[in-house]
């Protein structure tokens, strides 16, 4: 078995290129090793099946999207706030939208694994862990909501990314304007019923 991580890493990467460029069906072994410019067989070497590539890429999605420390440092020193949950729901859009192609890749996933029950299985972990992580890390900083209203907002943003990043509705809304409302009507449970932002 390989076990050099750099080599893992950047073969992770390649796929996920691969993955958000060509969807589920032009991922293969030989279509990553082609991407990372490795010879053939490398990809195979790391990633003994099509499901072990695929967890792999899910794990790989995650480590890079991690916050800046720096940024989350920041934020934390705040009072909590309606305003201050607003600012992290923006960072998460900030963070998944500057790289487009890796929220595509873990769209392209979730579609992938309601067909490969071992796929949903390894990436069902990878996405319960990170919503855990986050219930977590939202009970530490002293703001409104629990893990309901947690979840809500995951299944939220996720729409306003799918809308994002592949065909839009062209609801001509502006996604920091959208992410207040879902602040605050999930979290806060505001009755606006017009869609205009409380002030």
């Amino acid at each position: 078995m390989a076990r050099n991580p750099d080599r893992r890493r950047a073969l992770a990467d390649a796929g996920l290129r691969v993955l958000a460029e060509s969807g589920a069906r032009g991922l293969t072994h030989r279509a990553v090793d082609t991407e990372a410019g490795v010879p053939l067989g490398t990809a195979s070497n790391y990633f003994r099946s099509r499901d072990a590539l695929l967890g792999a890429l899910g794990e790989r999605i995650m480590e890079r999207f991690a916050p800046d420390e720096a940024v989350i440092a920041e934020l934390a020193a705040r009072a909590p706030s309606r305003e201050l949950f607003i600012d992290y729901m923006r960072y998460i859009v900030e963070r998944t939208t500057r790289q487009p192609e890796l929220t595509r890749a873990l769209i392209e996933l979730r579609l992938e694994a309601a067909r490969r029950p071992g796929l949903a299985a390894s990436l069902g972990q990878t996405l319960r862990r990170g919503y855990r992580d986050d219930v977590a890390y939202h009970a530490t900083t002293g703001l409104a909501g629990g893990p309901y209203e947690i979840a809500l907002l995951h299944y939220a943003l996720d729409g306003l990314l799918l809308d994002m990043l592949t065909t839009s509705i062209e609801a001509d809304t502006d996604p920091d304007t959208v992410v207040a409302t879902f602040v605050d009507r999930l979290v806060f449970g505001d009755p606006h019923e017009n869609g205009e932002r409380t002030p």
